[in-house]
């Protein structure tokens, strides 16, 4: 993976519409939360024709009901156009003020139409006011806040000076009235509680989980900056080292000529040491280097998942102790990638099983096709692994082998390729169980052989 690709691939591309300014947390966030109001509005709109014609229908207010009714039509349409806007604009926080101060006007018209100020329904202010200090900043909703008093206020004052609930209050008497009013009350009461409870629940419960993709996408931009970094480390410690190795090498074979025959046999011994041990280091310089840029120029192309588990066993060391099921939904399945470099990833996952597992046991490879998916799961017969040890495991150079047999960048690169093929890596592990290695990764669609 080039690291140019890497950081291309970490980046946000703008979208043609949005203000650098905003960040696509605080785009999807404000569509989110105006998408709530929307699902909101359906259900006032919706309490309000039942309470009216229940009004209507079983006491004597004599409620307007013309104006009633063409008040929520406005609703209704106003609605449809706010959720076909809220699809497609870039969402801001004074978007979302805007609308819930139409809806305290909107609620302020209807209380001031069914009875003013002596309205129990006046409760429903709280409901605006508990989802501005959810949904909005402190300065929105403390405006949203000042206006839903205003308006509650201003119900006072229209009653005050046009008497606007004399022709309910001149039908009943004040027991009536009073009584009426508690029931109200009682009612009001429980719609604002389960409005509140309800929708703040699920907007919160909704915010929560946006965020928690928000840092899955940002705990990958790191894991891809770290793999851009182990290349470029890789690479200057394979160009910085290779000089001096060689020279070591190259003298440690002149003194191994030079010195003679009769010489004692632990000086031939160390001199043949010190050549192994550059060619070791040569070989480790040389598998970071190519591990950390293992895609590095190579074309991405379709294969099948049969193909996949070949290319994987083909030069393994232990192919007898491998246990291949393939489900027959998956023969004909197919993935886009590098080859090579998904070869290497479940050839090393098999290299860990193995090793983790006793000397006579077997492995599995089990192969499925969930829908749109193909599945690799490589399960050991190990000791498994404690919470701690899994939590670390994928970090780079973290390694529970003994030293010599693996440098801990295996499965850092194995969840890094496939993140950048669209999939998920995972590793699930119980102490004295074994554990359980599984790389999931889309299903190709007919002629796509695109490289990167």
């Amino acid at each position: 993976m080039a690291a140019g690709d890497l950081a291309a691939a970490a980046g946000t591309a703008p979208h043609p519409n949005r203000s650098p300014a905003r960040s696509a947390a605080a785009v999807e966030r404000g569509r989110l939360n105006l998408s709530w109001l929307v699902q909101l509005h359906w259900w006032a709109i919706l309490g309000q024709a039942t309470i009216v014609v229940g009004a209507q229908s079983w006491t004597h207010f004599g409620l307007p009901m013309g104006t009633l009714v063409a008040v929520m039509v406005l609703e209704v349409i106003g609605n449809i156009v706010l959720g076909a806007w809220a699809r497609r604009a870039e969402v801001t926080d004074r978007d979302i003020a805007l609308v819930m101060l139409i809806d305290a006007v909107v609620l302020t018209v209807l209380l001031d139409l069914t009875g003013g100020a002596s309205n129990p329904f006046s409760t429903l202010y709280l409901v605006n006011v508990a989802l501005a200090a959810v949904l909005l900043p402190s300065a929105w909703s403390w405006l949203l806040m000042a206006a839903s008093l205003t308006g509650f206020a201003s119900l006072f004052v229209h009653e005050h000076f046009a008497g606007v609930s004399h022709h309910i209050r001149t039908h009943m008497d004040h027991a009536q009235t009073m009584a009426a009013h508690l029931r109200g009350m009682w009612v009001a009461f429980a719609l604002a509680a389960v409005f509140v409870v309800f929708f703040v629940q699920r907007v919160t419960r909704a915010l929560a989980a946006r965020e928690g993709e928000l840092q899955a996408a940002r705990s990958q931009a790191l894991r891809r900056e770290k793999l851009a970094s182990l290349a470029t480390l890789a690479a200057g410690a394979a160009h910085e080292l290779s000089t001096p190795l060689s020279t070591i090498a190259v003298v440690a074979k002149e003194l191994q000529r030079a010195i003679p025959a009769d010489a004692s046999s632990e000086l031939h011994d160390d001199l043949q040491l010190v050549r192994d041990q550059v060619a070791r280091c040569r070989e480790i310089l040389d598998r970071m280097a190519a591990h950390a840029g293992e895609n590095v120029g190579e074309p991405f192309a379709q294969m099948r998942a049969r193909d996949w588990v070949d290319a994987a066993l083909d030069g393994f060391r232990w192919p007898q102790r491998v246990e291949v099921r393939i489900d027959p939904s998956a023969q004909a399945a197919a993935l886009v990638g590098p080859q090579r470099g998904l070869a290497e990833a479940l050839r090393g996952l098999l290299k860990n099983a193995v090793q983790a597992s006793p000397p006579d046991a077997q492995v599995t490879l089990l192969v499925t096709a969930p829908p749109g998916r193909i599945q690799v799961t490589v399960r050991d017969r190990g000791r498994g692994m404690t919470p701690d040890v899994l939590s670390r495991v994928g970090e780079p150079f973290f390694t529970t082998k003994v030293p010599g047999e693996g440098m801990g960048l295996g499965l850092f690169l194995t969840r890094a390729l496939a993140e950048q093929l669209g999939g998920e890596f995972n590793i699930t592990s119980t102490p004295g169980d074994g554990t359980e290695a599984r790389i999931e990764l889309p299903v190709s669609t007919a002629g796509e052989r695109s490289s990167p």
